[in-house]
C-alpha cells in the first residue's frame, strides 16, 4: 500500500533558537520524501520527522512510500513533471543514471563534516566522478549461508575457501532432491562468483567489455556442469528473491549466496534454522556485492539545504541507531551499527553472526560499478550468462554474444 503522510510542526521557540541561521531562514517550507517499500517504519518516521520539526519550526514534511517495482518509474515521472520529491530513497546502482543526467544534487559540499559518520567503503560506493550523490540509509552485502546439517551428512568440515572448493562442496551435497548451492542473481549479486575467478566486467575506464576471456569461459563451463549435475540448484539462475530463498529455507540446499536480508526471510520460513544448523561466513576470497539503500536530494529541490539537513538527521547517530535497533539492520553509520550490533548479539547471536559479516572486508565489494547505463548493461549481459549456465549455449558462444550486446550499449552511452 502506498503511504502518504503530511506532518506539520507548531512553532517551538527553543528549536528556532537552536537551528542554524540558514535553516531558520527557510522556516515555513515544505519538504517531501519518497521511500522504497518501508512503510512498516511509519512509527519511527513520525518520531524522526517530529524531532526534525522541533528544530525547524514551520516545516511541513510529506512522506510517500512506494513498492520496489513502482518507485523508479514513479520518481522518473515526477522528475519529468517537475514535481520530484526533495529527498528520495534509492537502491543499488539505480542512482548513477539519475546522477549522470543531472537529476540528483551533488552532496559533496555538504559531506565535509558529515562523511566521518559513515563507513567509508559504503559511502564511497555512492560516488560518481569523484562526487557524492547519495548518503547510506541502510546497507547489505552478500555472504555465504550454509546448512550445517547437510555439511555434516556430506562429510564437509568447514565452509569453502575458494571457488573450486565451493563447487566440490556443492557436488558433495547433491543427492536426490537435495542440491548443494544456490545464489541470488539480480543486481549483480552473483558477481562474486566471477570475481573469485579473476573475471572483470569492464575495462578500468568502464568504456569496453573485459569479460570475454578464457577465465570467464572456464568459469561458466564449471557453473554449467555443476548446474546440470544438480550441485547448483537451477533456481539460482531463474529465480529472483522468493524462489531461491524459499528453496534454501526448505532445508534441501546446502549453501545460499545472498545478502544479509535473506537471513530474516529464510528464518521465517525454515523451522530448522538455529545457531546449531545455520552458519554464516564470507564468500570465498571475501568477495561480496552490496545492495544498499541511500538517501539522495533531487537537484530540483527548492530547499536543498533543508533537504540535506533532513537526510543528515535521518542518517545521523541518533536516528540511525533507532532504525538499526528497531529493524535489526545495519545503516552504514559507524556508531549506530556498533550499538545495534551489541544489542543484536545479546538477543539473537545468530543474527549477530550474519550482520557482523556486513562490516567485514568492505574493501572487497564488487559488482557495483558507477556506470549510468548499469541497467542496460545488465539487460544485455545477463541473458547470455543465463544461457550458458543453463546449457542453452556453450560458454564461448554465449560470451561472444554478450560482448556484442554490451558493446552496443556502451557505444550508445
Amino acid at each position: 500500500m502506498d503511504r502518504r503522510t503530511v506532518l506539520k510542526a507548531g512553532l517551538v521557540a527553543a528549536g528556532a533558537l537552536a537551528s542554524p541561521a540558514y535553516l531558520r531562514a527557510q522556516s515555513n517550507k515544505k519538504l517531501s520524501i519518497l521511500t522504497w517499500n518501508i512503510s512498516d517504519q511509519e512509527a519511527l518516521f513520525r518520531e524522526e520527522f517530529a524531532d526534525f520539526q522541533k528544530a525547524n519550526p514551520g516545516v511541513e514534511i510529506e512522506w510517500l512510500d512506494k513498492k520496489g517495482p513502482e518507485l523508479p518509474a514513479f520518481y522518473q515521472t515526477q522528475l519529468v513533471a517537475g514535481t520530484a520529491p526533495d529527498v528520495v530513497d534509492l537502491q543499488g546502482a539505480i542512482w548513477v543514471e539519475w546522477a549522470a543526467n543531472g537529476a540528483l544534487l551533488d552532496l559533496t559540499p555538504y559531506m565535509q563534516d558529515a562523511a566521518k559518520l559513515y563507513n567509508k567503503d559504503y559511502l564511497s560506493s555512492f560516488s560518481y566522478e569523484n562526487k557524492t550523490f547519495v548518503v547510506p540509509f541502510y546497507i547489505a552485502k552478500t555472504l555465504l549461508f550454509y546448512n550445517k546439517t547437510m555439511f555434516k551428512e556430506a562429510g564437509l568440515k568447514e565452509p569453502p575457501k575458494s571457488f573450486d572448493e565451493l563447487m566440490s562442496s556443492a557436488q558433495a551435497m547433491a543427492k536426490g532432491e537435495k542440491t548443494g548451492f544456490i545464489t541470488l542473481n539480480f543486481d549483480w549479486l552473483y558477481w562474486p562468483l566471477m570475481k573469485m575467478n579473476g573475471v572483470e566486467l569492464l575495462t578500468p575506464d568502464l568504456k569496453k567489455p573485459a569479460f570475454n576471456t578464457p577465465q570467464t569461459i572456464a568459469t561458466l563451463e564449471k557453473l554449467a556442469k555443476a548446474t546440470e549435475s544438480g550441485a547448483i540448484n537451477k533456481i539460482a539462475w531463474t529465480g529472483r528473491w522468493v524462489e531461491p530463498n524459499g528453496a534454501f529455507a526448505s532445508g534441501n540446499v546446502g549453501m545460499l549466496h545472498a545478502h544479509s536480508a535473506s537471513y530474516f526471510f529464510v528464518k521465517g520460513q525454515g523451522p530448522w534454522i538455529n545457531a546449531d544448523t545455520l552458519g554464516a561466513v564470507q564468500a570465498p576470497g571475501n568477495w561480496s556485492t552490496p545492495t544498499n539503500h541511500g538517501l539522495a536530494v533531487s537537484k530540483s529541490s527548492k530547499n536543498p539545504d533543508l533537504a540535506f539537513a533532513l537526510v543528515k538527521h535521518m542518517t545521523g547517530n541518533k536516528w540511525a541507531t533507532e532504525f538499526s535497533t528497531r529493524r535489526r539492520i545495519l545503516t552504514g553509520n559507524v556508531e549506530a551499527d556498533r550499538i545495534g550490533l551489541e544489542k543484536v548479539k545479546a538477543s539473537d547471536p545468530l543474527a549477530f553472526e550474519v550482520l557482523q559479516t556486513q562490516l567485514e572486508h568492505t574493501d572487497r565489494m564488487t559488482g557495483n560499478w558507477p556506470v549510468p547505463n548499469d541497467a542496460q548493461i545488465k539487460d544485455a549481459f545477463w541473458p547470455e550468462i543465463q544461457n550458458a549456465v543453463l546449457g542453452r549455449k556453450d560458454a564461448k558462444t554465449a560470451l561472444a554474444d554478450a560482448e556484442r550486446a554490451v558493446t552496443r550499449v556502451l557505444r550508445r552511452s
